[in-house]
This record gives C-alpha cells, sequence and structure tokens, in this order.
C-alpha cells in the first residue's frame, strides 16, 4: 500500500513536518518491512508554516529580519526567497502571530500588524519580484492599519495631525494618505479561511475571542473596522464582502486595500505549489490532520481540501486530530481519529502530541494488517 501523510501543524504542539514523523513512525513501528512506500509531504494553507513548507519545495533560502511582533516587541522573524530569490514567501505570523505571543496577555486594542508590513518591505528592498503572502495564525484584528502604517500610509486626525497610536486610536482617523514613494511588487495573499470582514460571520464574531477579544467588547472592535472601511472610501466599501477579507483579524482587506494584492484560496496555492495533487494521485491511502477539527475546518482549511482532492481521485483517506469538535465531521472528512486522552487537560495532551500521533497511528496501522487480504 502506497501511503501518503499529509498533515498540517498541531497547534501549539506539533508542527506540520512533526506530525508527518509521528505519523509515519508509528505505521513503521507497526507495519515493518510493509511500510516501505511511504511519502511526507507538509502541508498547509496560509497560516503558519505555510512559508518553510514553500521555502523547502522549492529549494529556496530563509532569510531573517528584526521586526516588532503583535504588541510592538522587537523580535527576529523571517520569510523564504524562491524561485532565484525572484519570489518571496511571507507568513504575517512570524512577525504578527498568536505564537509569537507565548504566555504573555493579548492585547487586542493594541495588537497590530506592523511587523507584517516590515516583512513585505525588507522583501521588497531585495529586490523581489513577486510576494506570497500567508496570513492565517494572527494576534490582531486590526483591518491591516498597522501594516499600512509600517508601508508609510499615514491615519490623520481631524488636525491633520498624524496618528501614531493604531490600532488603539483608529477611530480618531479621518483621512489616509498614501506614501508617494511606495514601490511594491505583485503581492498574492493565501487566506486560510474565507469568511468575510464584517457581520456574523466576520473575523470579530468568529474568531475574536482567541485573540483575547471579550464578546461585551465585540461591537467597538466591529465599529473600529467599519470605520476603517469609511475612512478607505469606495476601494473599503468594496472589498469588505469577497471571500478572505476577514483573515487574519482583516488583514486579507487591508491587503486589498493598502497592497492591491489578489487574494487567493492559500491550501491552492500550497496545493498548486507543492503539485498536491500528483502526490495524491500516487497514493492508495493519504492520511491528514490537524490540532483541531471545528466546523471552521470546513472554511479553507488544509485537512479538508486534501481530503477533497483525494475524493476526487478516488483515493480513500484517513484523519487525526488532537481534539474533536463533532464526530458529524466525519461526513466531510470521512475517518477521523481523535488521539488525545480524554482523562488529561488539554494543557497537558499537547505536550505529548508527538507520543499520542504515534500511538494513535500504529493503532491505525493495525486496522490496516486485519483488513489486508
Amino acid at each position: 500500500m502506497k501511503i501518503l501523510i499529509a498533515c498540517d501543524k498541531f497547534k501549539g504542539s506539533l508542527t506540520a513536518p512533526e506530525a508527518c514523523s509521528a505519523v509515519a513512525a508509528g505505521l513503521v513501528e507497526t507495519l515493518g518491512d510493509n511500510a516501505n512506500e511511504i511519502q511526507l509531504l507538509p502541508i498547509a494553507d496560509g497560516g503558519d508554516g505555510m512559508a518553510r513548507a514553500l521555502t523547502a519545495a522549492g529549494n529556496g533560502k530563509w532569510v531573517t529580519c528584526q521586526v516588532k511582533n503583535a504588541l510592538g516587541e522587537k523580535t527576529e522573524a523571517g520569510y523564504g526567497m524562491i524561485k532565484a530569490s525572484k519570489v518571496a514567501v511571507i507568513e504575517m505570523a512570524e512577525a504578527s502571530g498568536l505564537a509569537r505571543m507565548e504566555s504573555r496577555d493579548l492585547d487586542p486594542w493594541v495588537a497590530s500588524t506592523f511587523g507584517t508590513g516590515e516583512l513585505i518591505l525588507d522583501a521588497a528592498r531585495r529586490g523581489v519580484e513577486e510576494i506570497v503572502l500567508g496570513i492565517g495564525g494572527s494576534a490582531t484584528n486590526d483591518g491591516g492599519s498597522g501594516m499600512a502604517e509600517a508601508l508609510g500610509f499615514r491615519f490623520l486626525n481631524s488636525q491633520g495631525e498624524p496618528i501614531d497610536s493604531l490600532p488603539a486610536d483608529l477611530e480618531k482617523a479621518v483621512r489616509i494618505v498614501t506614501p508617494s514613494s511606495l514601490n511594491l511588487p505583485k503581492i498574492t495573499v493565501a487566506c486560510d479561511v474565507t469568511n468575510p470582514l464584517l457581520g456574523k460571520s466576520g473575523c470579530t464574531t468568529i474568531y475574536g475571542q482567541q485573540k483575547g477579544i471579550k464578546p461585551s467588547d465585540f461591537a467597538r472592535h466591529e465599529k473600529r473596522l467599519l470605520h476603517l472601511v469609511r475612512i478607505c472610501g469606495k476601494r473599503g466599501s468594496s472589498s469588505t464582502d469577497q471571500p478572505g477579507a476577514g483573515a487574519a483579524g482583516g488583514l486579507g482587506f487591508g491587503s486589498l486595500v493598502f497592497l492591491n494584492a489578489q487574494l487567493v484560496a492559500g491550501f491552492e496555492l500550497v496545493a498548486e505549489v507543492l503539485d498536491l495533487e500528483k502526490s495524491v494521485r500516487w497514493a492508495d491511502l493519504v492520511i491528514t490532520g490537524e490540532g483541531k477539527l471545528d466546523h471552521q475546518s470546513l472554511n479553507g482549511k488544509a485537512p479538508h481540501g486534501i481530503v477533497q482532492l483525494a475524493r476526487r481521485n478516488g483515493i480513500s483517506t484517513t484523519t487525526f486530530c488532537g481534539l474533536l469538535e463533532d464526530r458529524a465531521l466525519e461526513k466531510e472528512f470521512g475517518p477521523i481519529c481523535e488521539i488525545r486522552d480524554p482523562n488529561l487537560s488539554i494543557e497537558v495532551n499537547m505536550t505529548i502530541g508527538a507520543k499520542r500521533l504515534r500511538e494513535a497511528s500504529s493503532k491505525f496501522a493495525c486496522s490496516l494488517l486485519h483488513a489486508s487480504p
């Protein structure tokens, strides 16, 4: 049996390569010599891990620079350079992501995408012809205003003075001035979700709590983003409902307005670069997975994308996850294996993620042996 292992990250526990390796270890442990046709292909959907996956696939190089994280603290972040350094692969999570916050308290009123703008500037100064920007895993809800500020856009108050405390004082802005010397290459934005900017399916309502926004503050954050839309004028009002505008706390929207970028489904872009369909067609079985499977996993997430790709090619699938929200998701994913130990806390389960995933994979391999003629 030819087995393709194409897992996304188990957020907070395992990177995509680590997850793939844990699954492979479990299969080899049980299948032994029968496990000689296994291919590992870590995947991503625009979020954490996308840049490294595409850089590795493109035999590129990794460069680093000093930027600000979401709370304005200096940090080192990196991005990939592929296709003879003509294309930069950036993920906003490197600079403005939740993972960068570690155990520090989130502050959604001041969390900014400024560092993401710094990464874009660094790549542009290196003379790249194109930037691929992945915008999953954000710690922000600023509509891309911080990124715009880093690129030189000036947000002016009613007295014509620049506001230097974005996004906290975003509602004081009455006008945005575009920098005259900004020279950016073509930018393609890989979105890991398809949400609009505003409303019941928008970034604040759906993803706000994971960034520290209290439900009682949803209306105020929504008002702040709506104000940004209004001062962006016609371009702003025409961009709010585009699929992906609400990705990364509205960075999708900001990319449309400030970068003149094209938004694409992150998984589809990654699948094209990795030639994922070729690997799927090679396999008899595709194994995928991610940390948490819930109904948000159906909105452009990588595991759902690869299951759909396998299904179109008549290939069987199995999905591993750390936490399963609803067994009814098997209707979309096929067989799902939840690896957590229900007797342990989520935090403890995450620390032993590799062990749990390897054990679950080994047990699954036993079922493959028993099913063999």
